[in-house]
């Protein structure tokens, strides 16, 4: 692909709000299209972990701020 990722990004971030979810449902779709049967089972055993680390405090959160801003930082 001869257009660079973040370029990309940017222009789909520039898309009215409907248009963007439109597209970020589209792509997601795409994905599940891709999973593994058990891809579900997976994700969910995942979530659960994860709370469970979150919860008992051996693992801490980032703030959305946070992370955006360093999307922001690798796609810019």
């Amino acid at each position: 692909m001869s257009t660079d990722l973040g370029e990309i990004a940017l222009e789909l971030l520039g898309l009215p709000a409907k248009s963007r979810a439109v597209l970020a449902h589209k792509l997601i779709e795409s994905l599940e299209e891709e999973e593994s049967p058990d891809a579900a089972k997976q994700w969910i055993e995942v979530a659960k972990r994860r709370a469970k680390e979150l919860d008992d405090g051996t693992e801490s959160g980032i703030p959305a701020e946070e992370v955006f801003r360093q999307l922001e930082e690798e796609l810019g």
